[in-house]
């Protein structure tokens, strides 16, 4: 994990330095027309809005939502492209859910700018209805490609995938949850279905192909590894080609770096994840040359304090 200097000045290199893209000279990347693309993640925040207490805990003084909003805002001031993402599990954890339900998280989102997040099991602690209602305090918007919402209050709130442009860099984002059944009690996800992550994952990797997207962002809370067969980030990261960057949650994973995993074909998927309640920001760096070369040149974390 890298110091907060550090972290604001530049990602630190992985690996080699390459996601599906051959070797760039330092002349392209530092070329007047070379792109770069700042991504910014989350995961997990479960309602920790104040950093922990001061007591002498594993995570003392760590987090909160305005130490955090101030290192964004440090960070767009020196990058000019900069995407803010989470991957769920914003809701429960501290009294300020219990109190308002969700409302002060979608605010101070909203607020520091996420532009795109995904479901994790805890948003539906108050139901479907409970999470609905509390959507018009979210300026950014909810993505879950695997999770069939017909009949619900979610129908048209939650779409299969987003694509935002920056810069003229078009970057597709899906979202992907875990199966409800047997974690959320049936009244609380009612009549969603859930869909096999890897079958979905592959349609949204065509789709999002199709529209021609320069990088394909997976937004996932089915968990970064399991001992069992169940899917994880890892394992969907093996088996579908296409996805560029995994940003996961759910398993409360901290990754000082993103995991490398190279696929069937040779393509190679990031997996990031930075543990829970906001105790980390994580940061994924592009940069895009008008070749259609794209080099990674850093990802990191690092504690909110």
């Amino acid at each position: 994990m890298l110091n907060r200097r550090d972290f604001l000045k530049k990602g630190l290199l992985v690996g080699s330095g390459l996601l599906a893209s051959p070797l760039l000279s330092d002349e392209l990347l530092a070329g007047p027309k070379a792109k770069r693309l700042t991504i910014l993640h989350t995961n997990d925040m479960h309602s920790r809005i104040e950093p922990f207490p001061n007591d002498g805990g594993t995570f003392a003084n760590l987090g909160g939502m305005a130490r955090r909003a101030t290192l964004i805002q440090e960070i767009r001031r020196q990058e000019p492209h900069v995407l803010l993402l989470d991957a769920g599990d914003i809701f429960q954890g501290t009294p300020y859910f219990n109190f308002y339900g969700g409302e002060l998280e979608f605010k101070l989102m909203s607020e520091m700018g996420y532009e795109v997040a995904t479901l994790g099991n805890h948003e539906f602690d108050n139901g479907i209805t409970g999470f609905a209602d509390q959507l018009p305090h979210a300026s950014f918007s909810f993505v879950n490609s695997n999770y069939d919402f017909t009949g619900t209050p979610l129908k048209d709130e939650v779409k299969p995938f987003k694509i935002i442009k920056k810069d003229g860099i078009k970057i597709g984002v899906f979202g992907l949850g875990i199966e409800l059944q047997g974690l959320v009690a049936q009244a609380n996800y009612g009549s969603i279905r859930y869909q096999d992550p890897v079958a979905i994952a592959r349609e949204m990797v065509e789709e999002l192909t199709r529209q021609k997207c320069d990088l394909i962002v997976c937004l996932s809370h089915i968990g970064y590894a399991y001992e069992s067969a169940r899917i994880s980030d890892l394992k969907l990261a093996a088996q579908i080609e296409g996805i560029d960057l995994i940003i996961g949650g759910h398993t409360h994973t901290f990754l000082d770096h993103p995991t490398e995993v190279v696929g069937p074909s040779g393509h190679t998927t990031l997996v990031n994840q930075v543990g829970w309640s906001g105790i980390r920001l994580g940061r994924v760096d592009f940069e895009f040359h008008p070749s259609g070369r794209r080099a990674l040149t850093g990802a990191n974390s690092v504690a909110v304090k």
